[in-house]
């Protein structure tokens, strides 16, 4: 054996391995950078957005129409037939025999006394007052007596040729003390005798003090 031959083919496998191996290199280091540049380039700048998700509001509740009234006017009652009650006819009347009956004696009347009418009264004669038969009816004056309140007196005077010539005097107020009611009386007295009454008269008159 030629040991030069086998030292050529060691150095030669030697170098050709070494060439493979470069070349594997080359390879690889292309192959990993273009790789990482491409994904670089296709997938570019991410953007990234937050979508909220927008929740639709619940619906409003539908309104419950209530059903129209019911205008219809309800149907009459039911009323029953009235139940016809069949009755048996009534049995003939018996037959009347006709008899001749006296006719009553006539009664006799006798004749009543005359009721005697009764007697009718006077009209009234109406109250005849000073105002209407007077011209002159001068006021009585209040007398300075220690009194308060309100006294009333009615006088019935009686006049002759046209001047009082007396008088009647009833109290209308109660109350009144005796030496009061004769001081009222007194004024009313004076009053009266200037009074102007033509004629002969009888009149009411009544009088009214209030002192305060």
């Amino acid at each position: 054996m030629n040991f030069a031959q086998e030292k050529q083919g060691a150095s030669r496998f030697t170098g050709l391995g070494v060439v493979i191996l470069i070349h594997v290199l080359i390879v690889w280091a292309l192959a990993s950078g273009l790789a990482r540049k491409v994904v670089e380039k296709v997938a570019g700048p991410l953007d990234v957005k937050v979508i909220e998700e927008q929740v639709k509001p619940p619906p409003p509740p539908e309104k419950v129409v209530p059903p129209p009234p019911d205008l219809k006017a309800p149907p009459p009652p039911f009323v029953p037939p009235p139940e016809f009650l069949v009755t048996a006819p009534a049995p003939p009347a018996p037959a009347i025999q006709s008899t001749q009956v006296a006719p009553p004696a006539a009664p006799v009347i006798a004749p009543q006394a005359p009721v005697a009418a009764a007697p009718v009264a006077p009209p009234k004669p109406a109250v005849v007052t000073a105002k209407m038969v007077c011209t002159k009816t001068p006021e009585p004056e209040v007398p300075a007596v220690n009194f308060t309140g309100v006294a009333g007196f009615k006088v019935i005077a009686t006049v002759k040729s046209g001047k009082v010539v007396s008088v009647q005097f009833s109290a209308t107020r109660a109350g009144i003390d005796r030496k009061v009611s004769r001081a009222f009386q007194s004024e009313i007295e004076t009053a009266l005798s200037s009074y102007v009454c033509p004629g002969d008269h009888v009149f009411e008159q009544e009088f009214v003090f209030k002192v305060d």
